[in-house]
């Protein structure tokens, strides 16, 4: 960290601690610092979403997490952001503010087997630390795993760490899916994994929105989206509606680009018509 780089939210490199685990960003989300865990060090993810901007991203599920390295990534890394003068080198004045810690990443986060084991070192270093329920500890989610057993037992202890879930829904019709996200999925089967994790933990869908090909979602494909979450309206906290902020590295980067605030708002005024809770990032 002896080269002064200014984070921004528009720019999530991992690299920026030369850190195999833990890496800062700006999160507009988030609205300040979020400490991010990274457990797909390979790059490697069961979805691969078009507008994702992670190098060289493959199909498959992480490499074995060495708990020991990022236990001592994360406590290093904490006494610098608390104790050490990483806000005032790193960060503008404005986002100083330390929010969260989120898994996140290269991939999805909760497809590594020591997933649950990981959830349980951060508490404790979140009690060491004395911020255990004085921050945030996120997943962010593709949702896709939310109906095995042992990712609902780590995401109900997250829920006991001040947790909260932020789980993908970008679609609401099986073309819309496999158009975003690169997957074949039910989405009455995504909601219902949806309902299982919004019932033991806070819950927020996330939603990325974006141009393709210079044409917006259609009118239909927007409805069918509404619909959908409609379901769910009662059990999550809200929708976090978002469009592009950093340039993806996949194959379609070209065929992308961003949608208005204004459009943005459109869609957001039809959620909260359904009685919804929404906060737009555009």
């Amino acid at each position: 960290m002896t080269k002064k780089l200014i984070l921004t939210s528009a720019d999530h490199n991992r690299d920026v601690v030369g850190m195999r685990y833990v890496y800062p960003v700006v999160s507009r989300r988030a609205g300040g610092v979020s400490i991010g865990i990274n457990l797909n060090t390979n790059n490697a993810c069961n979805w691969r979403c078009i507008y994702c901007n992670v190098p060289n991203l493959t199909r498959g599920t992480p490499p074995p997490i060495a708990l020991d390295t990022l236990e001592h990534e994360l406590r290093s890394f904490l006494s610098n952001v608390l104790h050490g003068d990483f806000m005032q080198q790193h960060v503008d004045e404005a986002d100083r503010q330390l929010q969260d810690i989120a898994f996140s990443g290269n991939g999805e986060p909760s497809s590594a087997k020591e997933f649950p084991q990981v959830v349980a070192l951060i508490e404790t270093i979140l009690q060491d630390f004395n911020l255990l329920g004085k921050i945030k500890l996120r997943l962010i989610t593709n949702g896709s795993l939310m109906d095995k057993l042992e990712v609902l037992e780590a995401v109900r202890h997250l829920a006991r760490c001040n947790g909260e879930v932020w789980f993908k829904v970008d679609a609401g019709s099986r073309a819309g899916f496999l158009r975003t996200n690169d997957v074949r999925l039910d989405p009455q089967k995504h909601l219902n994994r949806l309902k299982k994790c919004a019932e033991i933990c806070p819950t927020w869908i996330q939603t990325c929105l974006f141009s393709l090909d210079n044409t917006p979602p259609t009118e239909a494909e927007i409805a069918a989206y509404v619909a959908l979450v409609a379901q769910v309206k009662l059990l999550v906290k809200g929708i976090h509606l978002y469009g592009l902020a950093r340039q993806s590295l996949q194959a379609e980067a070209n065929r992308l680009n961003r949608l208005s605030t204004e459009w943005l708002e459109g869609v957001a005024e039809k959620l909260r018509a359904t009685g919804f809770t929404v906060q737009v990032s555009s």
